[in-house]
């Protein structure tokens, strides 16, 4: 009865039987007709089981929850601050940005003026990779899944006419930090001398230090970790720039663990401290207070509560462990969460309203300090202003229709959500723990452990949910019947070729224009403080930004200094087949095929996993290639960002008989007509096919262009890999019944 099971769950079993009433035992295997009620005991996502009745018996030591029981002191279980949402209510902050800066503009003032409180500027992914547009490696990035910025003229025309004094700002950088945080202090400073005074607050997403997540998506290697970044910087009277917001969304949205997710945003926190201090400048009561944390909120209602409350306690015994502060905002966990793009489903669209809700709420009363909810239509394209209202919407009920904010923290108590919470920061402890023993997060990265422990969590969600054993409602149960489904969505529509012809003429303007001895001078003083780590990066580049550098220029004066760093990708093996839990004999049919394919060609089906452009957002390919390896593919892993050519390069290298990319930022119109023709111009016959966030809208221009199949969200994988045997069985046999006639 109990197969399967972990002995951690079997001693957890045995353990929660213990504690229940006796009665209760008795009455539930009874209506379970004979059956032990320790079935009942479920696994969460996080390794965790979650039991199916808490008692008292289950609650932490009484002083313990005493010590825990009021909100705004330490160690701020119950929230950070003494009334929470009964004073105000959370940022209302929404990530957005698309196409030009004008067009993010329009999109920002009409947000704002229908309740959102702050902004958080979705920057491309040229941007945020530090190219500026007209670089032959964006190609297909420019405007698609953010808003375009080369330079401070582009910021300029961001925020015009937005009150930077009143609207709480942030935004996402990655090779691009500096750049990005210095055009921000650019356009404060414009705006105070236009008249707008006032505080400017915001934040960044780690600049130069946002080293794990950073380094992930290619930004400046370990090197660059050390620089200055925003170490350092004075927080002057009228512009206040948050330290770092540790971002952990990436591997929400791969379904990770708790235990790969935010203990290892705690472990980089305590990192960002001490390199403070290491500066002999900056003091932790300088830059604690000024980190805040940025988390994904997933489905698991309870846990996700449960997460939050453990972050803050946990956060507050770790500062107080490893460093010595006086202020007690030193001691604060302060978070924005977001909503999962991964719980999003492109089938069934209008579910996702439902599925964000919920996480909504899990947020909420989980006390975070801002939250962004995502629109139903992310697994199909970029948010229309219709779906991006519906979102900002579900907040703003939540505020003042449900009576939700009324109550500070009203889990507080619950035998479940006190044990829950008692065991999280436990776990999370431990794992905090083993970072450490490697040398901190910076070398936890460098080994490879968060990223291979998070593409295993990643690879055994999707088998589970391949399997039906996790449902996903209109998915893999519950599936419409033939011309009852729900409405097509029409996702928004870029035109990149324009963006970047946009861009380029601004480009040559900007060049055109500026005084190129100032230029060069401040851009040869912040590549040599990124070589000696003797001056303040942030301040460097924000004279550079004042010289009206691109981000590229910015980008490449660091990059001499530092290299990129090149992110690693290992084919798992059976985390796949180990979480398929199904007897239908699907996985044996598909092995099966793979090895009657390998008997007719002298070899396996090989396929290369290919990601273009400068799309960091491998764990989806990660997980293909750990599950075709597992179902009988030899599979070659490409590196990320790379160009249409160098994927055909490394396709005829291989010899493969198959190219897969997977695309998550709308970069396919562009860039897979673009590897067609670079395969066929070195003759390369590999068939094509594609996956990932691309609208059914596209898939007719990607056919025409000569991808042979199109495997969007939801697709099952063993389904995926049948039709990728049987699709080379037919261009094999007309390739040989071709060459037979010839």
């Amino acid at each position: 009865m109990l197969a399967g099971r972990s002995s951690r769950t079997l001693r957890t079993l045995r353990r929660s039987s213990s504690t229940l009433p006796p009665s209760w035992l008795a009455s539930a295997q009874k209506e379970l007709k004979g059956k032990d009620p320790a079935i009942l005991t479920r696994d969460t996502a996080e390794g965790i089981p979650l039991q199916p009745l808490y008692t008292s018996a289950d609650l932490p030591p009484a002083e313990s929850l005493a010590q825990q029981a009021v909100p705004g002191e330490f160690p701020y279980t119950r929230g950070p601050y003494a009334t929470m949402y009964t004073h105000r209510p959370w940022t209302l902050r929404q990530y957005a940005g698309f196409s030009t800066a004008a067009e993010s503009n329009a999109f920002y003032k009409a947000n704002l003026a229908a309740g959102q409180k702050g902004l958080s500027v979705a920057f491309d992914l040229a941007t945020h990779r530090g190219y500026d547009s007209d670089n032959e490696r964006v190609l297909g990035d420019v405007g698609m899944a953010g808003v375009a910025i080369d330079s401070v003229l582009d910021m300029h025309e961001l925020f015009a006419d937005i009150p930077l004094d009143q609207a709480q700002g942030g935004g996402e950088e990655e090779g691009g930090g500096e750049g990005g945080v210095g055009w921000r202090e650019e356009e404060g400073r414009r705006g105070r001398r236009r008249g707008r005074r006032g505080r400017r607050r915001g934040r960044t997403g780690g600049g130069g230090r946002r080293r794990g997540r950073r380094q992930e998506e290619g930004g400046g290697g370990e090197e660059g970790s050390r620089g200055g970044g925003l170490q350092g910087r004075e927080e002057r009277e009228e512009e206040r720039q948050e330290g770092s917001a540790r971002a952990t969304a990436a591997a929400a949205a791969a379904a990770a663990a708790l235990s790969r997710r935010r203990p290892g945003a705690q472990a980089d926190g305590l990192e960002y401290v001490r390199a403070a201090e290491a500066t002999g400048v900056v003091g932790v009561d300088d830059i604690a207070p000024r980190i805040s944390f940025f988390w994904g909120i997933s489905m698991n209602f309870y846990m996700e509560v449960a997460k939050l409350r453990a972050a803050r306690r946990l956060w507050a015994e770790l500062m107080k462990q490893h460093f010595d502060p006086k202020k007690e905002k030193s001691l604060l966990l302060r978070t924005h969460c977001q909503t999962s793009g991964w719980s999003l489903t492109a089938q069934e669209p209008y579910n996702n309203v439902i599925r964000t809700t919920v996480e909504a709420m899990a947020a909420v009363m989980g006390g975070t300090q801002s939250l962004h909810t995502n629109s139903f239509d992310e697994a199909i394209g970029l948010p229309t202003d219709f779906s991006a209202s519906l979102a900002r919407n579900t907040q703003l009920i939540l505020a003042e229709e449900t009576g939700i904010p009324h109550v500070v923290d009203p889990w507080g108590g619950s035998y479940m959500m006190e044990a829950l919470t008692d065991r999280l920061v436990e776990e999370a402890r431990a794992i905090i723990e083993e970072v450490e023993a490697l040398g901190g997060m910076a070398k936890a990265v460098a080994s490879g452990m968060p990223k291979q422990r998070i593409e295993v969590c990643a690879t055994r969600k999707q088998a589970r949910i391949d399997s039906g054993d996790d449902v996903i409602v209109g998915i893999n149960k519950y599936a419409p019947a033939a011309g009852r489904e729900q409405p097509v969505v029409e996702p928004r529509v870029i035109d990149n070729l324009d963006v970047r012809a946009a861009q380029e003429a601004k480009l040559k303007r900007l060049r055109a224009e500026r005084d190129e001895a100032t230029l060069q001078k401040a851009l040869a003083a912040l590549s040599a403080a990124a070589a000696t780590y003797d001056g303040n990066l942030l301040a460097l580049a924000i004279d550079a930004a004042r010289a009206r550098a691109t981000v590229g220029e910015i980008s490449d004066a660091l990059e001499r200094q530092w290299g990129r760093y090149t992110p690693s990708h290992t084919v798992g093996s059976g985390a796949y087949l180990g979480d398929f839990r199904s007897d239908g004999g699907e996985i044996e049919a598909t092995v099966a095929m793979a090895e009657e394919f390998a008997a007719r060609h002298g070899r396996r089906p090989r396929i290369l996993v290919a990601k273009m452009g400068q799309d960091g957002h491998d764990r989806g390919a990660n997980v293909i290639a750990s599950a075709f390896a597992d179902l009988g593919f030899d599979v070659d892993v490409g590196p990320l960002f790379a160009t249409p050519a160098e994927v055909a390069l490394q396709a005829v290298d291989a010899d493969v008989h198959v190219v897969g990319v997977s695309s998550q930022a709308a970069g396919h119109r562009t860039l897979l007509p673009a590897l067609i023709k670079e395969l066929s111009a070195q003759g390369c016959e590999a068939m094509v096919v594609a996956g990932g966030v691309i609208p059914q809208q596209d898939y007719g221009l990607l056919h025409e262009a000569g991808v042979k199949s199109v495997f969007g969200p939801g697709t099952r994988i063993p389904a995926a890999a049948r039709t990728i045997i049987g699709d080379l069985e037919a261009a094999l046999s007309e390739g040989d019944a071709q060459a037979a006639s010839g």
